[in-house]
């Protein structure tokens, strides 16, 4: 029977998730997120004891995505973002196929270089205003804008420091960036091919064939006259310049990403080595645009730190009233019988407990409960990769399972473009589940070869 303490902190737990999921009045979700942590601090489930314990594990995940989300902003000073769009509509060539493919390719580099959030915030305004300028009407719209945020938002699965839920997690389990590269790199790059053949599969009938011809007059921030066929020698000199410019800029950020990875594997803070990019990022903006970094303490969203840290106290409440305690008695005999079993068990669970809940709280209990089986460490950390891919793949079955989705249906409707949940689910519930169960296999495989 539950006690008192229980109660208030499981109600605690679902009426949060109530709240975030229906943002009444656009609320933030680092509100609702913080006072559910205070009620559950205030319960004493979670003690101040346990408030150091869940700092040291979340400190260097969030300075490492803040440090990413400022280098995010600082490229979007320079004009990075929107000449990224007009090298993609140059690349599409007025094929509406090739510019499908190309969408994808770009919301996956956006993850890669950035993180999951940052790319939803970066490349669906992007699509927007490219979609609009195109003419295209409302259903052709759909595929590129579904596809880019189911793609932007999986490609977080190949590295662990594309997603502060992943750091977090990876802490937890004391993995680091190399070993989470070599083991998820190949079977989530696999997993992310399939799942855009099958997007483009479920869309090829939706997708223009040709693209309506750009029209010359466009926003100047936006084009930067790129599109215009008979430029003046200078105005073509100075599109080359910009980019071999832009190019300079992401051969930098490139070697910051690597520079993450290298810091992991000499066991050097990447949290350390992340803010030390951004602030020669910053530097060099400050150098070429007269801008000065004050600007980041308005643009950072420090909310993201709030929400990350208040989710974690709730989580940790549900563990220490025994939720993981349940789980470890329940699952402990399917996942020790096979690893094969408990690979394809957990990144199950993981799926849906983050469609019922988000995948914040569903990875982080996932993981705090395989921390407890008492297993050895290459099975620990191969069932924590299958929890990875049910949290980043596994969640976008309906639009509540990750914050990323749902910040991108605020900025559809936003953009005057309204995806239904109904919209939405019909690519989700074709592409979803064959998805993971299909990178769950490769991760299988893939963990079996390499330790073999």
């Amino acid at each position: 029977m539950l006690n008192l303490q229980s109660t208030i902190t499981i109600l605690t737990f679902l009426v949060t998730m109530l709240i975030i999921f229906s943002r009444p009045k656009g609320m933030n979700e680092a509100i609702p997120a913080t006072v559910g942590a205070m009620i559950v601090i205030l319960s004493g489930a979670v003690s101040f004891t346990d408030l150091g314990d869940i700092s040291s594990k979340i400190i260097d995940a969030a300075i490492t995505i803040m440090a990413t989300i400022v280098m995010a902003i600082v490229l979007e000073s320079f004009g990075f973002f929107h000449w990224c769009a007009v090298q993609l509509a140059k690349k599409a060539k007025n094929s509406g196929i090739r510019l499908f493919w190309y969408t994808n390719l770009l919301c996956f580099l956006m993850t890669l270089f950035f993180n999951n959030d940052g790319s939803i915030l970066i490349t669906t305004p992007i699509l927007l205003l490219l979609l609009h300028h195109l003419r295209l009407t409302h259903n052709q719209k759909t595929p590129y804008l579904v596809s880019g945020a189911l793609i932007a938002t999986a490609s977080s699965v190949p590295i662990g420091v594309s997603n502060i839920v992943n750091l977090i997690a990876l802490k937890i389990v004391h993995m680091d960036l190399y070993m989470h590269t070599a083991m998820m790199f190949v079977p989530a790059t696999l997993g992310l091919l399939f799942m855009a053949s099958l997007l483009f599969l479920t869309y090829q009938k939706k997708l223009p064939k040709t693209l309506p011809v750009l029209p010359i007059h466009l926003d100047e921030n936006f084009v930067k006259k790129s599109f215009h066929p008979l430029q003046p020698r200078s105005e073509v000199a100075e599109n080359r310049k910009r980019t071999r410019f832009m190019f300079r800029i992401l051969l930098f950020v490139l070697c910051v990403r690597i520079s993450l990875f290298i810091a992991s594997y000499f066991q050097f803070s990447i949290a350390i080595t992340a803010v030390i990019g951004s602030i020669i990022l910053l530097g060099w903006r400050w150098y070429k645009l007269r801008i000065p970094p004050i600007d980041m303490i308005k643009k950072t969203p420090w909310y993201v730190l709030v929400f990350a840290f208040s989710m974690y106290v709730i989580v940790y409440g549900l563990h220490n009233i025994g939720l993981t305690e349940l789980l470890v008695t329940k699952l402990h005999p399917l996942i020790t019988s096979s690893l094969f079993h408990a690979n394809f068990i957990m990144g199950g669970l993981i799926s849906v407990l983050s469609n019922i809940f988000n995948n914040h709280p569903a990875l982080m209990i996932g993981t705090i409960t395989l921390t407890e089986m008492g297993l050895d460490p290459i099975t620990l950390k191969t069932i924590y990769l299958a929890n990875i891919i049910g949290s980043d793949m596994g969640s976008l079955l309906l639009p509540i399972g990750t914050l990323a989705t749902l910040m991108w249906m605020f900025i559809t409707r936003k953009g005057k473009v309204n995806i239904t949940w109904g919209t939405y689910m019909k690519a989700t519930f074709l592409v979803i589940p064959p998805t993971v169960i299909f990178t769950l296999f490769c991760l299988y495989y893939w963990v079996t070869f390499i330790l073999h």
